[in-house]
């Protein structure tokens, strides 16, 4: 590593977080990007590194875009009032029209912020508002975000532990089984049901056929709002504006958080009816009661705007439709017969990959050995090899260390996808004979011990 880059990562590491440091030196990801175009990212050192994460989920249009980087460059040009706020922000009525519109539904208004996490916390606050409930309902394995509204909503010890006590009266059901949602709902003690259409952190799964349309019906017979958690999978990302309208739901309200700005500001946005908003917003008075420092800042929104242009203009949910089919089929059609994959699934650009426990005894007692050090060291080993060797950038979901991500841009090409799959196909051979695979595997987990 250069001495520069050394400095600078040294620099990170007293100062920022040194964990992180040594995660990305243990996978051999630690490296200094330079340029970063459409799908493809530069280093350094002279690599070219195909992004099939997108930042999970954020550059739906590809890492800087020229449109979006151009508009963002003609507002600071104007010198125009960025974060007055004492001042009615014409952007942030423009786009909001826009989103609703997209959006359909009854959503008619719109609060911005600046990330998923806080755009949660919005709903929560909405929802209880207009209810007049306190609990709050969820699916396992979800994931909302990491402030601690939003860890209240997730179940599971490891983003939770040492955070508490978070929010009371809140509860998980299983993701995909109505009788279980409708014994909760029949309390008549939730104020919202959060949930995912399609779970991303937990597996990249997608709920049974008429699974969201009953949740829909549940919410409504026991006074519950339905909030979509669109943070990952809206944005044409699995095709449609949001994944909702692949089941008809027709959501209370809607987060959405990542690609809303091309990857280039932070922004979210949380859509609801005028009923909802108006238990918030409810008079004169009342009309800063609840606020976001950078919310319906210039910069944000004229950056959505140029986003939705990209995403409209160059048909990018179509792409990802007819993408998403192209990738699904490939994978499918070279990971068949391998007994440690068990089936790829998803919708549009945001794909998954489920591997299982071997059952040949050659490879049965590595992965059982690796698994009781870490239940991510087999999946972590994955996405080593796929950078490293492969040249493929590309992660595990933080609630299923068996799914491997494929959610490039929406404006991945054929070509690139031949890339991905050849590299996936490679890695998962290497996996499915003893030698080289488990024995990186054990190098790895001797280095994490010992640092």
């Amino acid at each position: 590593m250069p001495i520069a880059e050394r400095l600078s990562t040294d620099a990170y590491a007293d100062h920022v977080n040194p964990h992180w440091v040594k995660l990305l030196g243990l996978l051999e990801m630690n490296v200094s990007y330079e340029r970063c175009v459409g799908t493809e990212l530069f280093t350094a050192d002279g690599r070219r590194i195909l992004d099939f994460l997108s930042g999970y989920c954020v550059h739906n249009t590809g890492h800087n875009h020229p449109a979006i980087v151009a508009a963002l460059k003609d507002e600071l040009d104007k010198s125009g009032p960025v974060m007055l706020q004492s001042n009615v922000p014409e952007l942030a009525g423009e786009l909001a029209e826009r989103l609703v519109k997209l959006a359909g539904g009854g959503l008619s208004k719109v609060f911005f912020a600046s990330s998923g996490s806080e755009g949660v916390e919005t709903a929560i606050k909405f929802a209880r508002a207009y209810t007049g409930r306190v609990g709050l309902l969820s699916c396992d394995r979800a994931f909302h975000g990491l402030s601690c509204g939003a860890l209240s909503l997730m179940n599971g010890d490891y983003w939770r532990k040492g955070f508490g006590p978070l929010l009371p009266e809140t509860a998980t059901v299983p993701f995909g089984d109505l009788a279980s949602l409708e014994q909760e709902l029949a309390t008549q003690r939730y104020a919202a049901f959060f949930i995912e259409p399609i779970q991303g952190e937990g597996g990249i799964r997608v709920p049974p056929a008429g699974y969201l349309k009953g949740a829909q019906d549940l919410c409504r017979r026991y006074g519950s709002l339905l909030v979509a958690d669109e943070v990952q999978t809206a944005m044409f990302r699995t095709g449609p504006f949001l994944a909702s309208h692949h089941f008809g739901i027709t959501p209370d309200m809607v987060v959405l958080a990542k690609a809303l700005s091309g990857g280039l500001v932070p922004v979210s946005a949380v859509l609801m009816s005028d009923a909802i908003h108006g238990s918030v917003f409810s008079s004169f008075k009342r009309s800063i009661v609840h606020a976001s420092t950078f919310s319906e800042n210039t910069l944000s929104m004229r950056a959505g705007l140029a986003t939705l242009d990209v995403l409209e203009g160059e048909k990018l949910g179509e792409r990802a439709t007819q993408q998403g089919m192209e990738l699904q089929q490939r994978l499918d059609d070279v990971l068949a017969g391998y007994e440690m994959v068990k089936a790829v699934r998803g919708k549009g650009l945001l794909l998954g990959i489920e591997f299982t426990a071997p059952q040949s005894i050659m490879l049965r007692a590595p992965f059982e050995a690796f698994a009781k050090i870490h239940p991510a060291m087999f999946g972590q080993i994955l996405v080593m090899n796929l950078f490293r060797d492969g040249g493929i950038l590309t992660q595990i979901c933080g609630n299923d260390f068996m799914v491997l991500k494929a959610a490039p841009p929406l404006i991945t090409t054929s070509s690139q996808i031949t890339e991905f799959v050849s590299a996936v196909r490679n890695v998962v051979e290497l996996a499915h004979h003893p030698g080289a695979f488990w024995s990186q595997a054990l190098g790895m987990a001797r280095r994490a011990i010992s640092s």
